[in-house]
């Protein structure tokens, strides 16, 4: 069973560091998506080319303007393939200073406004996934509304609540929980 909550930024810094010719985390907390899942990453004033699921398909999905982070990576490997995702957005508008702006508080707003995120997701995945078919589009749209079915589902079936639960812990405590510990409620 993976840990209640895992820290990712040492892994994405030393991957960002690897190939400073190409900066990765621009972004300001100002302009975030309000999509993003809570954590240390998260998509701002990102471009609109929809390149981020190339690299990064478990994580990034588009609301058709932006990309946002939409899955926090929970591994090395994960981890790996969003700094190389978010590398592919051209105006390097992705950042990983999340820590520093969620609170608990904020945390538990952003999960009791989720069906506001669902019901968004629903609605566009739906419009994407009956794109024209003889589009040249059509198949980059009927991806990217996997991401949007992927979003809904990682809100109905657990995962993301068990994942914002260990991410609270990690903002009370800032230290990742062990074993048997208790974690916060949402």
């Amino acid at each position: 069973m993976p840990p209640a909550y895992w820290d990712p930024l040492p892994t994405a810094r030393a991957l960002a560091a690897a190939d400073a010719r190409f900066p990765v985390f621009q972004g300001r907390w100002a302009d975030r998506n309000w999509r993003n899942v809570p954590g240390p990453f998260y998509g701002a004033d990102t471009d609109c080319m929809m390149m981020g699921r190339l690299e990064a398909p478990h994580h990034i999905a588009y609301d058709g303007e932006r990309e946002f982070v939409f899955r926090q990576p929970v591994t090395a490997e994960e981890t790996g393939a969003f700094v190389h995702g978010a590398g592919l957005e051209l105006y390097t508008a992705y950042a990983c200073d999340g820590d520093d702006h969620w609170t608990v508080e904020s945390v538990r707003d952003w999960w009791a406004d989720r069906g506001r995120v669902r019901e968004w997701a629903v609605a566009i995945g739906a419009g994407w996934a009956a794109y024209d078919p003889e589009s040249p589009y059509s198949g980059h749209y009927r991806e990217a509304a996997q991401g949007h079915r992927d979003f809904v589902a990682y809100i109905d079936d657990g995962g993301l609540e068990a994942y914002l639960r260990g991410y609270l812990f990690w903002l009370e405590h800032l230290f990742e929980p062990g074993p048997g510990q208790a974690l916060p409620a949402l």
